[in-house]
Order: structure tokens, then sequence, then C-alpha cells
């Protein structure tokens, strides 16, 4: 069928291609004499600040180099490979700067104190932690996830055998909705720790989850973002969870749990003290902005610009792992350093998933702690 479209030409398109090497060479030539003497000027490329080798809206690649050189370029630290070859257990790493896949270690076993802190430490260097074909009952479940701390029940979901186990499943009656990134319960006074997923029933294709790493995002930010948002906090709330109840049900949920908590969007670590850009789009009230330093609310429009652009930080590749489930498998994430997002492409299937939740604290920022953060840095330091 015509396309109505008359073809190019042999001659046309020799003479495109004979401007468009002309123009290549001839810009490639005036880039390569401005970095000489941007370099001349610095005096030397040691003195070049590689943030200023990003462009100011990509950033992204200088965050995940900036987390990259907190171990020495390696995956983890020397440490906590030393830890790893001494105990016996293989690490798998999944991406550049977050999720690893731990091999040679039994969750159904009683786990030494020397292991869990092993884990512990894992979990603060790569954000998230994976363990293959495991198969733990909801109370072992429960119990593996107790070895880190106490557990928060859920009070939006069905319980599993388990009362401390949220069951969560999709098949072609209910689709899965988890597909969008986000941090776990930002309603809470003191949101999750960290969650641990095994996975029960795997659809025949599809249903991965994505994490993406909040310390790299944060590094990733402009400079001017990062300034603005030192001071700022919003309000979130559980309102997505109970629209559908009944006014006598939401009357007694607003009783028992507060209803609008504040939380930073910037978030320091407890334990490693590095900074994470930290927000949950569905919870956080996105006209809440307000400086903390007077108490004063953002202009409206301000301050949905701002949570709509934060929004889109998780979602560039740069920052993502992707774990393929198989049946037993189990992912431990610290929602204080990533979000996750669950692919919904396995609609009509089936898929099953068994989720226990271990308490954290009160989100809070304090920069000084992050000696990796650009505001800390000086200027034409080097990575």
């Amino acid at each position: 069928m015509s396309t109505g479209k008359t073809p190019v030409t042999e001659a046309e398109q020799e003479q495109y291609n004979q401007h468009a090497m002309e123009m290549a060479y001839k810009v490639d030539k005036y880039r390569r004499e401005q970095m000489k003497k941007r370099i001349a000027k610095a005096g030397g490329m040691k003195n070049i600040n590689p943030r200023d080798l990003f462009p100011e809206y990509n950033k992204f690649g200088y965050g995940v180099a900036m987390e990259t050189s907190r171990v020495g370029e390696n995956y983890v630290s020397e440490e906590l490979q030393q830890k790893a070859d001494k105990l016996g257990f293989r690490f798998e790493h999944l991406a550049t700067t977050i999720g690893t896949v731990v091999h040679g270690i039994d969750l159904k076993k009683k786990l030494t104190t020397e292991i869990v802190e092993f884990l512990e430490k894992t979990l603060s260097e790569r954000k998230v932690i994976f363990f293959r074909n495991q198969h733990l009952s909801a109370d072992e479940h429960v119990a593996f996830g107790k070895r880190f701390g106490m557990l928060d029940a859920f009070p939006f979901g069905r319980p599993s055998e388990n009362p401390y186990a949220l069951t969560i499943v999709h098949n072609e009656k209910s689709p899965g909705q988890e597909n969008g990134f986000h941090t776990d319960v930002t309603w809470m006074e003191r949101p999750s720790l960290g969650s641990i997923a095994q996975m029960l029933e795997v659809p025949p294709k599809g249903g991965d989850t994505l994490f993406a790493d909040s310390h790299a995002a944060y590094l990733g930010l402009p400079l001017k973002t990062q300034q603005v948002l030192k001071h700022v906090e919003g309000i979130n709330d559980y309102r997505q969870f109970i629209g559908t109840v009944s006014e006598e049900l939401q009357h007694e949920y607003k009783k028992r749990f507060p209803f609008g908590v504040s939380h930073p969007l910037l978030r320091t670590h407890p334990v490693n003290g590095k900074t994470a850009l930290y927000l949950n789009g569905g919870f956080l009230n996105h006209d809440s902005l307000y400086d903390i330093r007077t108490g004063k609310k953002l202009d409206v429009e301000k301050s949905e610009k701002i949570v709509n652009f934060l929004m889109q930080q998780h979602i560039h590749p740069e920052y993502h792992c992707r774990f393929d489930w198989h049946e037993g498998d189990i992912a431990f994430w610290d929602n204080r350093a990533c979000q996750h997002c669950a692919a919904s492409d396995y609609y009509p299937h089936r898929r099953v998933l068994r989720r226990v939740t271990v308490c954290g604290d009160k989100p809070f920022y304090d920069p000084s702690q992050d000696h990796m953060d650009p505001n800390n840095v000086a200027e034409g330091s080097k990575l």
C-alpha cells in the first residue's frame, strides 16, 4: 500500500550523509577543544569535579558512581567479602549498587548471631538481599524476621496463618497494583526497617520485582534540589487504604492509628549514616510540604511540583536491580534505603506472596553523618 511519501533518491541520501559526516567531525573537534580549555583552566583533570561533567538534568550515572565509590569501586566492602568467605557464602550481585543474592545459606536452620550480623551488614551495603529456594512455613518466616527486630502487623490486609505474616494474592479477580516505585508504610510514625517477602506461587510468566537505590537517587539529584529538600517535610497518611470502608471503620482506624504524620523527604540511614531520597507518593499529601525552620507551608503549586519531580527519580534504570522470582525465593529489602515496584505483567495469572515487616524507627535527617553527601564534599574533590 502506498504511503503517499516520495522515496529518497540515492543522490539525496548521499548528500545528507556527506553533510552529516562533515558536521560530526567539526562538532567533535569543537567539543575536544572546549574540554582541553576547561581542564587547563582547572589546572588539570584531577581538579575537575565529576559532578560538573554530567548535565544538570541527567546526573543519574553520577549518583551511581558516588554510591559505588563508598566501597572502593567494588560491589561490597572488603570486610564484608572476607566475612562471606569465612562463613562459606557466595555473593551474586544483580546490579552496580543494589541487590545481591546470598548463596549457601539455609534459612530453615537456626542462624547464629554471627550470621545474623553478617546479613544485617550485607543489607546495609546492598539495600536488598535475596535467598533462593527456601520454602519457609509462615511460622518459620516470622521467626526469621524476628531475628532482625520486633515485627509490625499490617492492619489493612489479610493475615496469613500467622498474624504477623501478610498474604498478598493477585489473580484474574484482583490484578496486581503495586506496580509503582514506593517504600513501605510511610503512613506510620515509625515506618518499617525492612520487609521480608517469600514467593509462594509464581505466575507462568512475568511477576518480577524491581528495586531502586534511594541513596544513589539522592546523590543524582541536582544540588539546588538537594539544598531545597534539606529543610522540607511532608504529611503522610493512609487514606488510600480506608477510602472504601464504612465511616464507622474509618473512625475506628483513625482512633487507633495516627492519621497524618510528618516525615522528611531526605532520610539519614540510622546504621550507615547515608542520605536517601525518602517518600511514598501514595501516602504523602502532595500539597503538604512545609519548611521545618519556620513551620510555614510551601505554596501548593510548588509543593506539588517538588513531589511530582521526586516521584520520577526512582524510575531511572541506572538505580535498578530486577529479581526474577521462583517459588520459595525470599527478598529482604531495606525500606530506609530503597524503593520497590512489583511488575504487573502476569494478568490474569495467579501470584501469591507472603510478607513479614520488621519494625523501624522515626525517620530523621542529619547531613553531617554522610561523608559522601555532595553538600559535605569540597568543590573539585574527586570521587
